[in-house]
C-alpha cells in the first residue's frame, strides 16, 4: 500500500470513531449530570410507605427531586423527577398520577407519561427518552436503601 492509501484509511477510521462517539444514544436529552448518593432508613416514618409493595415517596436531590418506588416484584426503583423533554425550556417535573397502573406524568409542562414499572419508559410523548433511573441497593439487615448516580 502506498502512504497516501494508508493516510486515507486512517483518516476514515478516525472520522468514523469521532462520529460514532458523538452520535451515542442521548438517553436523557440535556438534563444536567448530578451526583446522587442517599441512604434511606425505611424504619423512619417519612420512608415507611416504602415497606409496602407498590408504594412510593418523593425525596429531594437529583435535578428536580427523585421518586423512589417499591415495585410489585419486590425491587426498588428510583427515577429523576425532571422530565427529559425540553427540560431547560420547560422545566417540567413528573409526579405519580395513576399508581394503580404505575404511571408517572409531567402534567405541568409537556404532558408526557412514563412507566414506574418498566424502567421509566415513555408511554406517551412528546418525550422520546425514558426518565433517568438511579441505582438502588437494598440492605435487608438494616432495612435501608442506598440510591446513587454511579
Amino acid at each position: 500500500m502506498t502512504p497516501k492509501k494508508i493516510n486515507v484509511k486512517l483518516i476514515f477510521i478516525l472520522l468514523s470513531l469521532i462520529l460514532i462517539s458523538s452520535c451515542k444514544n442521548e438517553t436523557h436529552n440535556n438534563l444536567p449530570t448530578v451526583f446522587v448518593d442517599y441512604t434511606l432508613d425505611l424504619n423512619k416514618p417519612e420512608y415507611y410507605e416504602l415497606n409496602t409493595l407498590g408504594n412510593y415517596v418523593y425525596i429531594t436531590g437529583g435535578v428536580s427531586g427523585i421518586i423512589v418506588y417499591h415495585d410489585l416484584d419486590g425491587s426498588f426503583k428510583a427515577y429523576e423527577r425532571a422530565c427529559p423533554y425540553d427540560f431547560y425550556d420547560c422545566g417540567g417535573r413528573v409526579s405519580v398520577t395513576d399508581l394503580d397502573r404505575g404511571i408517572i406524568a409531567d402534567t405541568m409542562c409537556c404532558g408526557s407519561e412514563f412507566s414506574l414499572t418498566t424502567d421509566g419508559l415513555v408511554l406517551k410523548g412528546p418525550a422520546t427518552v425514558p426518565l433517568r433511573e438511579y441505582k438502588v441497593y437494598y440492605y435487608p439487615n438494616s432495612n435501608t436503601l442506598r440510591i446513587t448516580s454511579y
